[in-house]
């Protein structure tokens, strides 16, 4: 099933999605220093209303902002933000108020709702820490080989191609925290990643021979990490179910499967376990038609060789 736009975002499966700043392999990944603006998103209508409710059973319960804090293990500047629709609340914040306040299964159910409108940076901190305390990290690219896979080179000439032109800083700012997340599957060891990659992106030879030559080195150099696994999709393939675009899945640290695809004008996070449901199953299916690791890698190994 496609994604499709709806009135807060678009959604997957008739869901309503989150939707945060592009943090896209290609071009102006938010992976860098904060904008230079607010760094909490704009408000959706139902992050308001959890709000609302959420303090509503906090002042039944007779209870300050001060004074609920400790006992959901988080400080008050962070409630004051859930309340005021600013912050998505962590699924341990949830369950605590709700056992906290005793609201009937009230919040629980407000939950399954929560979307944001499109929002700053700050979006892409948050799944960049959930990249950092996941379990497994998925992901099909179609348009550039993954920011985790990439040489020095090429991501220097993916930024530099940008739209508008960025200046040398901004695109030296961009390379450097590129390759300092790139350290996360030595980081993480006990992490899984897997990579399904097109083989297209590879015979696009991206800034040149010598640029794909020495990314391919990189991408066979990291797929000898015992944590991480990579498949080549065939440039011919008879089924092919990628037809979704680029996805990125995540299994957290509480064992949640959470979902991220991105389109042209920002990401979008993905929590429904429905959503997400069938973007697993998209993804085990291209698994299958993908070459196996062990096909995949001989393949990149011909293609160094012709490029």
């Amino acid at each position: 099933m496609r994604i499709r736009m709806g009135t807060e975002g678009r959604q997957w499966g008739g869901y309503p999605a989150t939707m945060i700043p592009d943090t896209s392999d290609s071009c102006d990944s938010a992976e860098v220093a904060p904008l230079a603006t607010s760094g909490e998103p704009e408000p959706s209508d139902s992050l308001r209303t959890f709000g609302a409710v959420l303090k509503t059973f906090r002042e039944r319960a007779g209870l300050t902002q001060e004074q609920l804090a400790p006992l959901l293990g988080y400080a008050p500047p962070t409630v004051a933000a859930v309340e005021q629709g600013r912050r998505l609340p962590q699924r341990d914040f949830i369950d605590k108020a709700e056992e906290v306040l005793d609201a009937f299964g009230t919040l629980r159910a407000a939950a399954r709702h929560l979307s944001r409108r499109p929002g700053l940076a700050a979006w892409f901190r948050e799944w960049a820490r959930l990249e950092e305390e996941a379990l497994n990290l998925w992901t099909y690219e179609c348009r550039v080989i993954p920011g985790l896979l990439q040489s020095e080179g090429y991501a220097r000439t993916i930024f530099e191609n940008s739209v508008p032109p960025p200046d040398d800083e901004h695109v030296q700012r961009q390379v450097t925290a590129r390759l300092a997340r790139q350290q996360l599957p030595t980081k993480w060891p006990n992490t899984g990643y897997s990579f399904i990659i097109e083989e297209a992106l590879f015979l696009r030879r991206v800034g040149g021979t010598e640029v794909t030559r020495i990314l391919i080195d990189h991408v066979l150099a990291c797929a000898s990490q015992r944590n991480v696994e990579i498949q080549i999709m065939p440039l011919v393939r008879e089924q092919h179910s990628g037809d979704v675009g680029p996805l990125r899945l995540l299994e957290s640290s509480d064992n949640r499967w959470l979902a991220y695809s991105e389109g042209p004008r920002g990401g979008y996070l993905f929590t429904d376990p429905k959503d997400v449901g069938e973007m697993l199953q998209i993804y085990a299916k291209m698994r299958s038609q993908a070459l196996t690791p062990r096909d995949s890698l001989s393949l990149l190994e011909r293609l160094r060789g012709e490029s």
